[in-house]
């Protein structure tokens, strides 16, 4: 059974992001669990003098559901051409502690825009390779409100056929 953790870059309650990561659960064959991670808001701001010996217990955390993940898959929406805040926050507590570090990852950028969220997209794959992640494959979602509109994935092929090829990629 191979274990990924699935995680949103946006807080919102009605995210198209995390509503593709809970596709994807859905999607998942029997030999892989995806556990979706919801602590992203609970991180603290990113500040390497609270990053010592014992770092805030959400980081503590954080680091260890990474750690205990046989892969990571990143959903994220584009705000202002780049990676939302909380996200960037979350991979800022974990450059130093190397959770990142050769662990295969999967990008996934949507947005109710033509280009799929390109900026946000660009800008998380500069910083996982900075991170020496394992990048296994990536995938820009346009127009990803009306491709969940209908509320079930199999009225958008396309999108469903999408998500199995990301899901494959950890197979």
């Amino acid at each position: 059974m191979m274990n990924i953790l699935a995680i949103s870059g946006s807080l919102r309650t009605v995210s198209s992001n995390t509503k593709l990561i809970q596709v994807l659960s859905a999607l998942a064959p029997a030999s892989i669990k995806i556990n979706i991670y919801e602590g992203i808001g609970e991180l603290p701001h990113f500040n390497p003098d609270l990053d010592g010996d014992e770092p805030p217990q959400a980081v503590q955390e954080w680091r260890k559901v990474l750690q205990a993940a046989d892969g990571v898959i990143l959903s994220t929406p584009e705000y202002a051409h780049g990676v939302p805040g909380v996200l960037k926050n979350a991979l800022d507590w974990i450059v130093s502690s190397g959770e990142f570090v050769d662990k295969p990852t999967a990008v996934i950028s949507a947005s109710p825009l033509t280009t799929g969220g390109e900026k946000a997209h660009d800008s998380l794959l500069l910083t996982l390779g900075l991170m020496t992640a394992t990048l296994v494959g990536s995938s820009k979602v346009a127009n990803v409100n009306m491709k969940l509109a209908a509320g079930n994935l199999a009225a958008n092929e396309e999108l469903k056929r999408e998500l199995q090829r990301i899901l494959s990629l950890f197979a």
